[in-house]
């Protein structure tokens, strides 16, 4: 659990410094001579993530120093700044020893334990373990939200991180069964032909191939006097491309492209943990995009839920076919607030790359507020346009509509389009289309899941609903 690096002292803890490039100056001439030479002598220039254990006379360590960097003000810290800081530092116990508002508090606080993310499953002989380096939580941060946040996003990176022989639909769903007990929510999912009684014909078409049935997990929490807030996730636990199959490069990475069910039910596991005022339910198509003799194909003409004609333009765009039949579900209730994640496609990672989800909704204000909220939680994502005239090229000569455009390009945008023709009713609806995955080791980023987006909607929420 992430509250293993923190400590709650009771004895003598070490004091860690955080220092700005422009303190240093100040701080060496407040230390003893021989710290003052001892820093001097180390070349530290609080360059952001060097840090310095600081000896007593006798060889012991006394407490030791970290750099931020050129940071203009303490308000503008971030959890990237300190994030690997307790991997860096001696396995002590410290408490900090610079000032800090309340803010920068939590984002140091956050940084610390985002840090010591690991996922070694898998490994028959684990690295060498040795002890951490533990902090004594600021008093001005929000210990309890912060841990909240981790271990949510933890629990999602685990079941993105998580191969496809171990993480199919059924375990999914068993997954998010366990967290719907857990947190006193009802659970509810059908299976294979299930589908087809209760009328989700599209999840069940990509989904019928795979050995594993296809289903639809549904999780409602939280008094029904309360606004609706809905969430939901694209839960495709391995996408082939199905008869338009991928390359095998671009296979590699398809084990994540359930990304978007872990961040519905990490920030549903979020809400429910604070007790948030809303009425919560969790929509996820869980399927695997196989190839079989079952397998929907080019030029099929599907009906969904909404009662629209589908005809399939490539099997590899599957996953908007799976949301639409959740996401015509949860219009049909008219939620306040509708919300649905997905690693939909390529092109958002072409415009913005990897870091960036791409945002869309119909909405202005609450896209507006989305990115406020996900400045402030450097959880961010950049709004792009649902732009009108690009509607009509996903029209079919067979079918109501083609689930994809007849051109190479604005794929993101298209792929957005297509999931509004299946919001209705909901009085705001907005679509994150992320990338799930960090490409590149950076200190509590290492290769592997990303939980994009769940400190930025648990806050939105906060600040909307309370």
């Amino acid at each position: 659990m992430s509250s293993t690096a923190l400590y709650h002292a009771h004895a003598a803890t070490l004091p860690l410094w955080l220092l700005r490039e422009s303190e240093l100056a100040a701080f060496v001439a407040s230390q003893p001579a021989h710290l003052a030479r001892w820093l001097e002598g180390q070349g530290f220039q609080a360059e952001r993530h060097r840090v310095l254990p600081l000896p007593a006379a006798d060889g012991r360590i006394l407490g030791a120093v970290a750099g931020v960097g050129a940071l203009a003000e303490w308000d503008r810290l971030t959890l990237w700044h300190v994030a690997g800081l307790a991997e860096k530092l001696p396995g002590e116990d410290f408490h900090l020893a610079t000032e800090l508002p309340a803010a920068a508090a939590r984002q140091l606080l956050l940084g610390w334990l985002q840090g010591g993310y690991r996922f070694q499953r898998f490994k028959s002989t684990p690295p060498p373990t040795q002890r951490r380096a533990r902090l004594v939580p600021p008093a001005s941060a929000d210990t309890a939200g912060v841990v909240r946040q981790i271990d949510a996003s933890f629990w999602a990176r685990d079941l993105i991180n998580t191969p496809a022989n171990e993480l199919g639909p059924a375990e999914l769903a068993e997954a998010a069964a366990s967290m719907a007990r857990e947190c006193g929510a009802s659970f509810r999912c059908l299976v294979g032909d299930e589908l087809l009684r209760d009328n989700y014909p599209l999840i069940h078409a990509v989904g019928r191939a795979s050995h594993q049935a296809p289903r639809l997990i549904d999780i409602s929490w939280g008094d029904p006097s309360h606004p609706r807030v809905t969430l939901v996730g694209k839960g495709v636990c391995f996408d082939s491309g199905g008869l338009d199959i991928k390359p095998s490069a671009a296979m590699l990475l398809m084990k994540k492209d359930m990304g978007g069910a872990a961040v519905a039910l990490a920030t549903a596991q979020c809400l429910m943990r604070r007790n948030a005022p809303v009425r919560l339910r969790v929509l996820v198509p869980a399927v695997e995009n196989s190839i079989s003799a079952s397998a929907y194909r080019p030029g099929d003409v599907l009906r969904s839920r909404r009662g629209l004609s589908v005809e399939i333009g490539n099997t590899d765009a599957e996953g908007r076919l799976v949301l639409a039949d959740a996401l015509t579900e949860a219009d049909s209730e008219s939620p306040a607030l509708l919300l649905d994640f997905a690693t939909l496609t390529g092109a958002a990672r072409v415009a913005l790359g990897p870091e960036l989800p791409a945002l869309f909704s119909t909405d202005d204000a609450l896209a507006g507020q989305l990115q406020g909220c996900g400045d402030r939680e450097c959880d961010p994502v950049w709004r792009m346009p649902l732009w009108d005239s690009y509607d009509e090229e996903l029209g079919s000569r067979v079918a109501d509509l083609g689930n994809v455009a007849s051109g190479a390009f604005a794929g993101a945008v298209f792929g957005a389009l297509f999931l509004r023709r299946f919001i209705g009713k909901a009085r705001s609806w907005a679509h994150f289309d992320l990338y799930a995955w960090n490409g590149r080791e950076r200190p509590g980023r290492p290769v592997g899941a990303e939980a994009q987006c769940v400190r930025l909607v648990d806050r939105f929420i906060d600040e909307r609903f309370g």
